[in-house]
């Protein structure tokens, strides 16, 4: 609330909520702002030649009053701030990305960013920093963006589970993608519990499986690991597969492995093509 001074001689009136003629012509403008339990801010001019503490006691009691009534009204309306900003009200998000991530959101030629901007109606700035400031008239306008930045810059995490898919299988393990444009390898030690001498019949290209990230190495490789994902699940290999070359482990379980069902992996003498 904004209180204002009229001083003649003796004669003082102390003005509370005043216009801009009021500010103009008398001696005081005296901003306050505050809660219920207190004053958080002050703001003053003055045109005389100083305001004694009495004087200055009575502006703050005064402006408390107007303070008071102006909280009662508010109260009125709303007594506490909502929990959520307005589905219509404008916001900022900001997220920090790995600086060799920059180029992902940009795209070639722009064309990854304008994608984003023309699909859900934002602003986007990046700068070479990876600091990324997403600008949105709404609330779901925003929440599609972050969505789709975080789904193109995301990294892998070590002892997380991704639902990955099989893109390429070799001698020595199978590579899985767990998310577009990362993968890593799940070497052939790591699907079983026991030794499986060959990939044939273990995974067929295009299977989704889970993957744990066990190892991620200085130059950004990633090891994955099946059989620690699957552990204690109804997903894990208790039988050799067909072909694989391992000796069947003590086990009276029949659960059947991933890859077979007709899917074909090629013979021993195309692996060539697959490395």
């Amino acid at each position: 609330i904004a209180m204002g001074l009229v001083k003649e001689g003796d004669r003082i009136a102390i003005l509370s909520d005043i216009l801009g003629m009021e500010d103009a012509l008398g001696d005081m403008d005296f901003k306050v702002a505050g809660t219920r339990n207190g004053i958080n801010a002050v703001q003053m001019d003055i045109k005389i030649d100083g305001l004694d503490v009495a004087l200055l006691k009575r502006a703050l009691a005064q402006a408390r009053e107007g303070r008071m009534h102006i909280l009662d009204k508010m109260d009125e309306v709303i007594s506490s701030p909502r929990e959520e900003l307005n589905e219509n009200a404008p916001r900022i998000h900001t997220i920090q990305i790995h600086p060799d991530k920059v180029r992902d959101i940009i795209g070639p030629g722009g064309k990854v960013i304008k994608g984003i901007v023309a699909e859900t109606g934002v602003q986007i700035d990046v700068n070479d920093e990876g600091m990324v400031k997403i600008f949105s008239a709404d609330r779901k306008g925003l929440q599609s963006a972050i969505e789709m930045v975080e789904h193109i810059t995301q990294e892998a995490v070590i002892d997380k589970i991704y639902d990955g898919t099989v893109r390429r299988i070799t001698d020595f393990g199978a590579f899985v993608e767990i998310f577009p444009g990362t993968d890593g390898l799940v070497h052939i030690s790591q699907i079983a519990s026991f030794r499986i001498e060959s990939m044939e019949g273990v995974f067929s290209l295009g299977d989704h499986i889970p993957v744990k990230v066990i190892e991620i190495d200085p130059s950004g490789k990633i090891r994955l690991s099946f059989k620690e994902a699957v552990a204690g699940t109804d997903k894990e290999l208790l039988e050799p597969p067909a072909g694989s070359g391992a000796r069947r482990p003590s086990s009276d379980s029949d659960r059947r492995p991933y890859g077979g069902g007709g899917h074909s992996r090629g013979g021993r003498g195309d692996r060539n093509n697959r490395r």
